[in-house]
């Protein structure tokens, strides 16, 4: 394998990281505060919404149930507008982003609607309102679950970036499917799929020690 080749490669992985920290912060930002409001906004809850948590359950799982690849294309236009451009890696940050919030929404209210409900009605008691109860009390006690939920976030998108490639997005995927499949090179294919392995299993190791940690510290306190 030619020099060339090695630090396309190398510029490839370094463009899939950007693209999935970026998509993976800027969504996480977003998808965290939805998935607490569809965690506690049911009847008789922390702020009891029940019609606006119907509604904003309704788009999350719209919007989950959209193929990636379809939800691409679909949304060109809009990338188009933010971003100037329809291909190359700061466009392909667009429907990774817009994939990754509905996807973030779904595991926090999952990681919150886990924790026992006498810590709830405890902190109530004591006279805790309703954000005090969220942050000191809620996310507090779901950090081993949310760290999951984040590191499964990151090998999802790592997969989510290479499929973009097809479309011209920049990374890993494109590089793969340019020189791997349309230009007949098996070993830089092979290369690629490599790497991506890699790269998830580093995700997924990280992601794993920080759960236990966090797990740690919590029954300590």
């Amino acid at each position: 394998m030619s020099p060339d080749i090695l630090l396309k490669i190398w510029g490839a992985t370094l463009d899939t990281l950007y693209m999935v920290a970026a998509a993976g912060l800027i969504g996480s930002l977003i998808g965290l505060p939805i998935g607490i409001f569809l965690a506690t906004s049911g009847k008789g809850e922390l702020f009891p919404a029940p019609t606006i948590n119907r509604i904003v359950g309704l788009i999350v799982n719209a919007a989950r149930s959209t193929p990636f690849i379809i939800l691409v294309v679909a949304i060109i236009p809009f990338t188009r507008l933010l971003t100037g451009t329809s291909i190359g890696t700061k466009a392909a940050i667009v429907p990774l982003t817009i994939a990754t919030i509905p996807f973030v929404a779904r595991l926090v209210e999952a990681a919150i609607r886990e924790i026992d409900k006498g810590l709830i009605e405890a902190a109530r008691a004591m006279g805790a309102t309703p954000m005090q109860i969220v942050f000191k009390v809620l996310l507090a006690e779901a950090r081993p679950a949310l760290t999951m939920a984040l590191t499964m976030t990151a090998v999802s998108l790592i997969g989510y970036s290479a499929m973009v490639g097809a479309v011209g997005g920049g990374g890993l995927g494109d590089l793969g499917i340019r020189y791997g499949y349309q230009r007949f090179m098996p070993d830089v294919m092979l290369v690629v799929v490599i790497v991506l392995i890699v790269l998830v299993q580093l995700v997924q190791s990280a992601g794993d020690g920080l759960a236990r940690h966090f797990d740690r510290r919590s029954r300590k306190n």
